[in-house]
């Protein structure tokens, strides 16, 4: 378990949040300050992100948090922001990959359906982009927000993944980015365990939360009626982030607690292709293999 309360002399763990502007984001960042992290904000707007940086600022003792643009559809931004977060923390003791959209209709900027573009493909290519600041701290781990959405998703299809949103509603298309976010969590701790690097997923709950946005207005009314306070959201992402077992990396979590996703979520052959192909969209580099013994005793 990560201790938040280490030796003061040392210096703070540093952790990147992306979405940390409102709802669950905003919470899991100043609950991380208050406990002395350092802090790295990822969005896509400076103005709608300096309300949380200034909450920030007011704790006493927190370390100045930073931000950094970030669009998640939009691979160039994704790249960029990696950069710009691999010079500020070339050591990262936690990745929260928390942004999302649902209820969207379209294309991403780099031409992805806009839910599985934004959700899956950039996250991917910021974690992997992100991979050596991750490998250099010693049980670092990612957390995954993803959804209990994934359970309404009909056909597990990648077909269909460079072309705008087919439904109506997105929904269809939002819970399969949520998958995606399972599997994803899943294969990421698989290839990460020999690393000491540690990954989950979870379900925070149904939340009032600003992921809905681009719903239409009289939608989004009728959605609030089944949605608790974003507020209660943040309590299994910090959860994941400084409590769960070693042993349950790659687990999907909900409630706090260990829960079994679908049986598509839970297919390792399902994760390892969507990990294949999304390496291809993104040209990032994969995870290395660990060094053996002897690769090590021969190494320069």
């Amino acid at each position: 378990m990560i201790d938040p309360n280490r030796d003061p002399a040392r210096p703070p763990l540093t952790a990147l949040v992306t979405g940390a502007n409102t709802g669950i984001g905003r919470l899991v960042a100043l609950r991380l300050a208050a406990a002395g992290w350092r802090l790295l904000l990822a969005g896509r707007s400076a103005q709608r992100t300096r309300a949380t940086l200034l909450d920030i600022a007011r704790l006493p003792g927190a370390p100045p948090a930073q931000f950094l643009e970030l669009d998640l559809g939009d691979l160039a931004s994704v790249a960029g922001c990696a950069a710009a977060a691999l010079a500020a923390a070339p050591r990262l003791d936690l990745l929260v990959a928390n942004a999302g959209v649902a209820g969207a209709r379209g294309l991403s900027a780099s031409g992805f359906e806009l839910a599985f573009g934004v959700n899956h493909v950039g996250h991917f290519a910021l974690c992997l982009a992100l991979w050596p600041a991750l490998a250099a701290a010693p049980g670092a781990r990612l957390v995954v927000v993803a959804s209990r959405a994934h359970r309404h998703l009909a056909r597990w299809t990648l077909d269909d993944v460079r072309r705008p949103t087919a439904s109506w509603t997105g929904i269809p298309e939002y819970a399969r980015s949520k998958l995606a976010n399972i599997l994803f969590a899943a294969e990421f701790a698989r290839r990460a365990r020999p690393h000491g690097v540690l990954a989950y997923s979870l379900h925070p709950g149904v939340l009032d939360t600003e992921i809905w946005r681009r719903m239409p207005g009289w939608m989004r009314a009728l959605n609030r009626l089944r949605l608790r306070p974003a507020e209660d959201g943040a309590t299994t992402t910090l959860h994941c982030a400084l409590r769960a077992a070693p042993d349950e990396s790659g687990l999907y979590f909900a409630d706090s607690r260990v829960e079994e996703p679908t049986a598509t979520a839970r297919d390792p052959v399902l994760a390892s292709d969507l990990w294949t192909r999304s390496l291809a969209w993104t040209g990032v580099a994969d995870i290395p293999p660990p060094l053996s013994a002897g690769s090590a005793a021969r190494s320069p």
